[in-house]
């Protein structure tokens, strides 16, 4: 049992190494392509510190959300490998829902950090018409950009335990056995 459990927790180490790495890939190139208003890779190259503080925060905001999407998938794959063979899930539909957890969790923070910036946007210039947040953005309005952040922070914090509990009731429970109660 020892080693079985040290090998789950090696796969799981590595796997997590190289998740990690495409997800921060992932997570860069999607929220790059996603902005309409400017290119957000060049004003970062350009040395734009307001760019550069949002990005970071959106790219670690979707990090934790993945975390909490992934932590489901981990323990399933963990149960999966410990229990007996005849109730256990195979190895290759444990990995296609794993795929399918951060797929969708990757698709819900797309759509909240989207959402929320969109929606804090026309909040700012509904109060104040002049207050246009994407060009203050671009122009390196490093207040902005914190602000901004905070915005992304705080909704991905609050979308994080739904998106935990939704993947969380996405996982096929395995049947562990009959208990037969007194007829």
């Amino acid at each position: 049992m020892f080693l079985i459990q040290l090998m789950v927790s090696l796969f799981e180490l590595m796997l997590m190494v190289v998740m990690s790495g495409v997800i921060i890939y992932t997570i860069y190139r999607i929220f790059i392509k996603a902005n309409r208003d400017f290119d957000m890779e060049e004003e970062i190259a350009k040395g734009n510190i307001a760019v550069g503080i949002l990005v970071a925060t959106i790219m670690v905001s979707a990090a934790l959300l993945l975390e909490k999407g992934l932590g489901a998938s981990v323990g399933m794959f963990k149960l999966s490998l410990s229990a007996p063979d005849e109730i256990a899930m195979p190895l290759w539909q444990t990995a296609l829902l794993t795929l399918s957890h951060l797929t969708l969790t990757l698709a819900i923070a797309l759509f909240t950090v989207s959402a929320t910036l969109r929606l804090f946007g026309r909040l700012a210039r509904n109060i104040n018409p002049q207050m246009k947040l994407g060009e203050h953005l671009k122009n390196g309005n490093v207040a902005v950009g914190i602000l901004l952040a905070a915005v992304v922070f705080i909704a991905t914090h609050y979308v994080g335990e739904g998106v935990s509990s939704l993947t969380k009731a996405l996982v096929p429970q395995p049947k562990i056995g009959k208990i037969e109660i007194m007829k």
